[in-house]
């Protein structure tokens, strides 16, 4: 596990808050341990007897980036929060190159096991940010797949700005001071009610080794092939995604987009809870 840690005892600190926070997971729920060509993947499943929902979710984060928001949506989905391969979960280390197949073919490793074991197929998803990005690479190579597509600052649309990574790499000799103003540039998050957030960044990051690579741009055809209802929501301070050029390759490329561009919030979208949900019931 220490490639993406650290250290070991980075890696141990992590896990042992992650499975602290799914204790207080806020819905009845399962976990299971999905078995794919990466590896095993960790997945929150619950309640039954509901049209299924794919939650992905962003960098440096895990199932419990969703605690918030499932709630409302398992009222009318049974909700399947995925842990990324090679983020700071319980789901395998891997991290196959993005440029590849490789993520669409372990997703499809996924679904296989979790939905049509039940007899499900076409789930909706919710993506943010690196999920975001999946969920895109997924929809745009099986668009028969999903049935509806809701994505928070997602990434391979508009450009990636890599001036982030940067002044991340030129604070991180300040500790934990540099790890928390790093996490503010990067997040936008700076209202007095989101400190609960950037705290658990800072504890994430000051043990967690982020991908560091830029993620590839969707061309216009790939974003054509989206013939399923697309919500795109994106923040108009996004300090790594250019925001307004994700919006126009939105408007422009994909046929059924519905687009949000909210011109005070950063890269991290908080309270879009409701709004999704009637998108997703749409």
């Amino acid at each position: 596990m220490t490639a993406i840690y650290t250290s070991e005892g980075g890696g141990r600190e992590i896990r042992r808050r992650y499975r602290e926070a799914l204790g207080a997971w806020p819905i009845p729920a399962e976990h299971l341990r999905v078995p794919t060509r990466e590896g095993d993947t960790f997945v929150v499943s619950g309640p039954p007897d509901a049209p299924p929902l794919v939650l992905l979710h962003g960098s440096g984060a895990n199932a419990t980036m969703w605690t918030g928001d499932v709630p409302s949506w398992a009222r009318h989905f049974r909700v399947h929060a995925v842990d990324l391969i090679g983020e700071p979960g319980l789901s395998a280390p891997s991290r196959p190159p993005l440029a590849s197949e490789a993520l669409a073919l372990w997703l499809d490793d996924v679904l296989d096991d979790v939905l049509d074991g039940l007899g499900l197929t076409n789930p909706a998803f919710v993506g943010a940010s690196l999920g975001g990005w999946v969920a895109l690479d997924h929809a745009t190579r099986r668009p028969d797949r999903i049935r509806r597509l809701a994505l928070l600052c997602p990434g391979g649309m508009g450009r990636q700005t890599m001036g982030w990574p940067a002044k991340a790499l030129l604070l991180r000799p300040f500790g934990r001071w540099g790890l928390r103003r790093s996490a503010q540039a990067a997040t936008g998050l700076e209202a007095p009610d989101s400190e609960h957030v950037l705290d658990s960044l800072v504890l994430t990051f000051a043990h967690f080794k982020p991908r560091m690579e830029r993620l590839p741009v969707f061309s216009d055809d790939a974003l054509r092939r989206l013939t399923m209802p697309v919500l795109v929501i994106v923040g108009g301070r996004d300090a790594m995604f250019d925001s307004r050029d994700t919006a126009r390759r939105a408007r422009r490329c994909i046929p059924r987009a519905t687009v949000t561009l909210l011109p005070e919030v950063g890269h991290a979208i908080l309270g879009q809870t409701e709004p999704i949900t009637e998108f997703l019931r749409g």
